[in-house]
C-alpha cells in the first residue's frame, strides 16, 4: 500500500530528498506521492517533522 501526504504538510521537501525512487513531488500547496512509483517503504514518513505522511 502506497503512503500518501495529508494537509499538515508543511512543504519543507525533508521527504522529497529521502525517497529512494523519487516518488514526491512539490505540488501547489504541498509536496504528493505519485502511488504508481512509491515503494511502500516508509522513509519519508520517518523524516516527516510534521507527522503528514500516512499509509493510503
Amino acid at each position: 500500500m502506497a503512503y500518501k501526504i495529508t494537509d499538515a504538510c508543511l512543504s519543507c521537501g525533508t521527504c522529497a530528498g529521502e525517497c529512494p525512487v523519487g516518488a514526491i513531488t512539490e505540488g501547489d500547496s504541498q509536496y504528493n506521492i505519485n502511488a504508481d512509483e512509491c515503494l511502500d517503504c516508509g522513509t519519508c514518513a520517518s523524516v516527516c517533522p510534521a507527522g503528514a505522511i500516512e499509509e493510503a
